[in-house]
């Protein structure tokens, strides 16, 4: 068959499954139900936020916050019912056209935030810029790093500090994309993502695990002793030990239900796992072969792509592993996505857990007291 007549046959099928997608919706594309789960997070509060994507939470050595990072470059802060959400920083100084809903390079994005308790430094990762840090009184960021061995950060994700070590690990997701291709870095199948740890006192990186397929969430465990960095489209928690006999391998930590978002640590050494969305039958037909995403990417639009990769049912999943087994503890849901959708993020303070999202206007809390 000439090569003219296959692209046509093609287009066609995807023409066709795009109809049956609208007509009969999740009864044939919706996610995959997970045994065990708890259907509780439909009963979250929610906050408000005047502009789009709170994707990741922290709070100040004084307890303050949270701080979130949005989608116009700023990083706001909670004050309370009366105050609000108010400026706290932002990642770049060009911003005449920032945007609350779009993302603009220029204005940079802020992903995974991490508060320094000693210095009171918030640290966080930019899906533009690199790894960025802003003082205790706010303002401009300044740049931390923005090159690895030689090679451009191009999509900083998220990232953990080791305070005793004056260590910082991150992920860059990918050495092509940025934050606004981020389903392309997902779909495409190259693995070029690195995790990366970076030395405060002598200014040097290196990367610790690379080879990795859009990695995402990133944390440290309680002692220090490993990483994890979660690979989002084989569902994967690597662990790298940085410490201990193990030093300098790497293995699987844990094997997730989804494809993750950002990773939290607990108090007590456990760990909170967003899931951006449960697996699909698109999303396993997407990644069968890279030929396969690539294909999806150039012939259907984005809404359409993210609507087949959702199952055509945005939802929330949030995923407990254990500090010490990577065992799977507890999965919480809002199966329908009636309240809480495209999360994010997941932390665990003072018996409530705090939920962000990297598309929506919302951040959520869930009381467990």
């Amino acid at each position: 068959m000439p090569i003219s007549r296959k692209i046509l046959t093609w287009a066609a099928l995807v023409a066709i499954m795009a109809v049956l997608v609208v007509l009969v919706g999740p009864y044939i594309i919706g996610p995959e139900s997970i045994e065990g789960s708890k259907n509780v997070l439909t009963t979250a509060r929610t906050i408000l936020l005047p502009v789009d994507g709170p994707e990741s939470l922290d709070w100040d050595p004084r307890g303050e916050g949270p701080y979130v990072g949005v989608t116009d470059g700023r990083i706001l802060k909670w004050s309370g019912e009366d105050l609000g959400w108010i400026e706290f920083a932002y990642s770049s100084p060009h911003r005449k056209n920032c945007s609350s809903h779009k993302v603009e390079p220029a204005c940079g994005r802020p992903l995974g935030l991490s508060f320094e308790k000693k210095s009171g430094d918030l640290y966080f990762c930019d899906g533009y810029l690199g790894v960025m840090k802003v003082g205790p009184k706010g303002g401009l960021a300044e740049k931390v790093v923005d090159e690895v061995e030689g090679q451009k950060v191009m999509f900083a994700n998220q990232m953990d500090i080791d305070e005793e070590e004056d260590a910082i690990y991150f992920n860059d997701s990918s050495d092509t994309y940025h934050f606004g291709d981020v389903f392309y870095a997902f779909l495409c199948g190259e693995k070029t993502g690195r995790a990366i740890r970076y030395d405060k006192k002598t200014k040097e990186a290196k990367v610790i695990m690379d080879r990795l397929h859009f990695p995402n969430g990133l944390a440290l465990s309680k002692d220090g002793s490993f990483v994890l960095s979660c690979e989002v489209p084989t569902q994967l928690v690597h662990r790298y030990w940085a410490k201990g006999p193990n030093a300098g391998t790497r293995d699987i930590f844990a094997k997730l239900p989804g494809y993750a978002d950002n990773i939290r640590r607990t108090e007590t050494g456990d760990f909170w796992v967003a899931l951006h969305s449960k697996k699909t039958p698109f999303s396993r037909l997407s990644m069968i072969h890279p030929w396969v995403g690539k294909f999806f990417i150039k012939t259907l639009k984005m809404e359409l792509l993210v609507f087949l990769f959702e199952g055509g049912k945005p939802h929330a999943v949030a995923v407990k592993l254990s500090g010490k087994t990577g065992e799977i503890m507890e999965i919480l849901e809002d199966s329908e996505g009636k309240n809480m959708k495209f999360i994010s993020e997941v932390q665990e303070r003072d018996g409530r857990l705090w939920f962000g999202s990297v598309f929506l206007p919302s951040v959520w809390v869930l009381d467990r007291q």
